[in-house]
């Protein structure tokens, strides 16, 4: 059993030796522990500091690209490396790497394939009150979409078994955390919980200049990647909104013809035929939609069954790994 540590980094030469140092050396049940360093374009010593701490790979993106990139970059190159687990943490030493073992317990017992370490986000100190609150709505509403108990939904201290690995697809530049669970909870994949420490703060969060903006992108995202699998469900209820509006502002047209003049209501009937129109041409996107969804699993079902093929036929000896242009391609061994 191999278990690889992935680490997304960008500009982290301060808090990565830390993160490192807390990282197990040897976890019960797993013959092989290993670290892979995605650099997303750092242009300070992360680099140096991730080949003097004697990591054992190194992904570099080149330019920086955003987190979802590096995270999907960083599970692509662990496949190739013949990763049975792997484990998500962030370079600012935000997660105490010693929870790790915790963090992997129900996939070594079989009882999950994608496990999410849950921080105890009221005790964390350095959150102020408004992001606690704003972290348990944006929570209540991604299990609502995802159909998954997950209490902290934007905990990036995760482990994935192969299967999970395969099966995740990240289509965001903004962030990974909240598009994997929803995806995940849409497909066949078993996910649990762990709770996970936290330590002291190192830098501030880089992933939004600002809470508004994080909020607008979050927010985007969750309804692109829910309507994506439920279009259906998303196109009817919006169809079904405008269209029941314009059937009531209909009604009171007839009402007020039938009961007194209809003149001065001429605005009234064409904001409702307006209405009505756009409910039912959403109702047709919906069904359009649906039928290219359905396209689209089989799509993520034929790319997920050409990943396994790739992977057993670089298994074998002799077979070369690293394919040309890939992020396997310029990663690079350490020291």
């Amino acid at each position: 059993m191999k278990l690889i540590i992935q680490i997304p980094c960008y500009n982290e030469e301060n808090s990565l030796p830390a993160t490192l140092r807390e990282l197990p050396r040897g976890i019960r049940g797993i013959d092989e522990i290993e670290v892979l360093v995605i650099d997303d374009g750092s242009d300070d010593r992360t680099v140096e500091m991730a080949r003097q701490a004697g990591v054992s790979h190194i992904v570099s993106l080149g330019k920086h690209q955003g987190l979802a990139v590096a995270f999907r970059s960083g599970l692509d190159a662990c496949l190739w490396r013949g990763a049975d687990l792997i484990v998500n943490t962030d370079g600012d030493n935000q997660y105490a790497g010693g929870d790790i073992e915790t963090l992997v317990a129900p996939i070594l017992s079989g009882q999950a394939d994608l496990v999410v370490g849950v921080r105890d986000i009221e005790s964390i100190s350095y959150f102020s009150p408004l992001k606690k609150r704003l972290q348990r709505i944006g929570s209540w509403v991604v299990r609502q979409a995802a159909g998954s108990p997950i209490e902290d939904t934007t905990s990036g201290f995760r482990a994935f078994n192969r299967e999970a690995a395969l099966r995740i697809n990240v289509f965001s530049g903004f962030s990974y955390t909240l598009e994997t669970l929803i995806q995940a909870g849409q497909g066949p994949l078993r996910i649990a919980t762990v709770p996970v420490r936290v330590n002291a703060k190192m830098r501030e969060s880089r992933l939004a200049g600002s809470i508004r903006k994080y909020i607008a992108r979050s927010a985007a995202t969750i309804f692109r990647v829910y309507a994506t699998y439920n279009p259906m469900r998303v196109f009817f209820w919006a169809g079904a909104v405008s269209f029941s509006l314009g059937c009531l502002i209909s009604l009171r047209y007839l009402y007020l013809y039938w009961t007194a003049s209809a003149s001065g209501h001429v605005q009234s009937l064409i904001l409702s035929a307006i209405l009505m129109i756009l409910g039912f041409q959403l109702f047709v996107v919906g069904v359009v939609s649906e039928l290219i969804s359905v396209n689209r699993r089989l799509n993520e079902e034929v790319l997920y069954r050409l990943r396994r093929l790739e992977l057993n036929q670089a298994s074998r000896p002799g077979a070369l790994i690293e394919g040309k242009g890939s992020a396997a391609s310029r990663s690079q061994k350490s020291p």
